[in-house]
C-alpha cells in the first residue's frame, strides 16, 4: 500500500499529515540548538510536546476499540500506567544502583519483591511494557467478551477496574511506592535523563513511536480485518449470523490497544520524571474519551487532533485558572456530542465540501 494511502484517503491530505509528523520529528533536536538561537526550544517546551504526543498515543489506542470496534472504554488510563509502572521500575532500579530503592528502605525492606527481577534490565523492563497492559488486557477482555457485557455496563466496568487497581497500587505492601509512585529519576541507560540529548531523543522517540502507531493502525483498518472490527461496530448480530467469531475480533483489538497505551506511558514517564497511582484516576480516562470525541473517533487523525487540542487548553487552563478546568472539560463533552458530533476533522471535512 502506498504511503499516501496509508496517511490518509487524499493526497492533499496526505500531504499535509505528513508534514506535520515531519515537524514533529525535527522539533526535539531543536532543543539542541545554542540557547541564544531564535529556533532554541526550552526544556519546558520539549518536554510539554514529548508528553502530549504520549497522550495522543493513548487516544490513538482507545480510538481503536471505541471509533473502530465501537466499544467505550473508560478504563485506559489502567494500561497507560501499567506500561508506565513497569519502565518506572526500570528507572528506579537504575537510580537505586546495586541497592533497593529509597521507598523500600524507608518501609524497612532488605529485599525486592519477586516481580521486581530483572527490572534492572531495560529489554526485560520494555518487555514488560508490553506484557503486563497486553496479558491484564487479555484476562479482561476474555471474560468481558465471552460473558457479552456491552455499552455502558462494558464501560462502567472497565472504570471500575481501573479505580480499583489504582486503590491497590496505593497501599504501600505492594512496593510499588505507595501514593508517590516512583520518581526521582537520574539516568537512562547510563546517561543523565535531565540532559538536552537525553530529552531530544526521548522526545523524537516518542514522534517516531506515534508516526509508526499511526501508520499501523492505519494499514491494519484498512484490511479485511479493520472492515470486520468496523461491521462488528455497525451489527454484531448479523456478523456472527454470517459464522464471524466476533471474540477474537474484539479481543485482539482490545490487546492491540492496551498495548499501545501501555507504550505510550513508558514513553511519557522518563519525560515527565514520575508516575504515581493519579494515573489510573478515573477522570484520566474520561478525559481520554473527550480527546478521541472531541478530534473525531474513528478516523485515528481526529484522535491525534483532539489529543493536541484538548492537552494545549488543558496547560494553560490548569495553570491560569486551575479550579475551572473540570468545569470546561464536562463543558467541552456536551458540545462535542450534541454540536460536533464528528470532532474537529468532521468540522473541516464539512468546510473542505462546502468549499468544494
Amino acid at each position: 500500500m502506498r504511503l499516501t494511502q496509508l496517511l490518509s484517503d487524499s493526497p492533499r491530505n496526505a500531504i499535509l499529515i505528513g508534514l506535520c509528523f515531519l515537524v514533529l520529528l525535527i522539533l526535539p533536536w531543536l532543543h539542541l540548538l545554542p540557547e541564544t538561537s531564535s529556533f532554541h526550544l526550552s526544556a519546558y517546551w520539549i518536554t510539554l510536546i514529548g508528553k502530549i504526543m504520549a497522550l495522543a498515543m493513548v487516544a490513538l489506542a482507545l480510538d481503536l476499540v471505541w471509533g473502530y470496534v465501537g466499544i467505550l472504554s473508560l478504563g485506559h488510563g489502567l494500561y497507560f500506567a501499567l506500561g508506565g509502572y513497569a519502565f518506572g521500575m526500570y528507572l528506579t532500579r537504575e537510580t537505586a544502583g546495586a541497592g533497593i530503592p529509597d521507598f523500600m528502605r524507608f518501609l524497612s525492606w532488605t529485599e525486592l519483591p519477586w516481580y521486581w527481577a530483572g527490572t534492572q534490565h531495560f529489554w526485560w523492563a520494555m518487555a514488560l511494557v508490553v506484557l503486563v497492559p497486553g496479558l491484564v488486557a487479555f484476562i479482561f477482555g476474555y471474560f468481558a467478551f465471552r460473558s457479552k457485557i456491552k455499552g455502558v455496563y462494558f464501560s462502567i466496568i472497565t472504570q471500575a477496574m481501573t479505580y480499583a487497581a489504582a486503590v491497590l497500587f496505593f497501599r504501600n505492601e505492594t512496593g510499588f511506592g505507595g501514593n508517590n509512585g516512583f520518581t526521582g529519576f537520574t539516568t537512562l541507560l547510563g546517561y543523565d535523563i535531565t540532559a538536552a540529548s537525553t530529552r531530544a531523543v526521548l522526545c523524537f522517540t516518542t514522534a517516531l513511536a506515534l508516526l509508526l502507531s499511526y501508520l499501523g493502525l492505519r494499514y491494519l483498518m484498512s484490511q479485511p480485518y479493520g472492515r470486520v472490527l468496523g461491521a462488528i461496530r455497525d451489527s454484531e448480530n448479523r456478523l456472527q449470523y454470517l459464522g464471524y467469531r466476533t471474540l477474537w475480533y474484539k479481543l485482539s483489538a482490545w490487546v492491540l490497544s492496551a498495548v499501545i497505551a501501555g507504550i505510550a506511558g513508558a514513553l511519557y514517564v522518563p519525560q515527565v520524571g514520575i508516575i504515581n497511582p493519579g494515573e489510573m484516576n478515573p477522570v484520566n480516562s474520561i478525559e481520554m474519551a473527550v480527546w478521541v470525541a472531541a478530534g473525531g473517533r474513528g478516523s485515528l487523525i481526529g484522535a491525534i487532533v483532539g489529543a493536541g487540542a484538548v492537552n494545549v487548553i488543558k496547560t494553560y487552563f490548569t495553570v491560569a485558572y486551575p479550579e475551572f478546568w473540570l468545569l470546561i472539560l464536562g463543558g467541552l463533552f456536551v458540545v462535542v456530542t450534541i454540536f460536533l458530533p464528528n470532532g474537529i476533522i468532521g468540522v473541516l471535512d464539512r468546510f473542505k465540501k462546502e468549499k468544494e
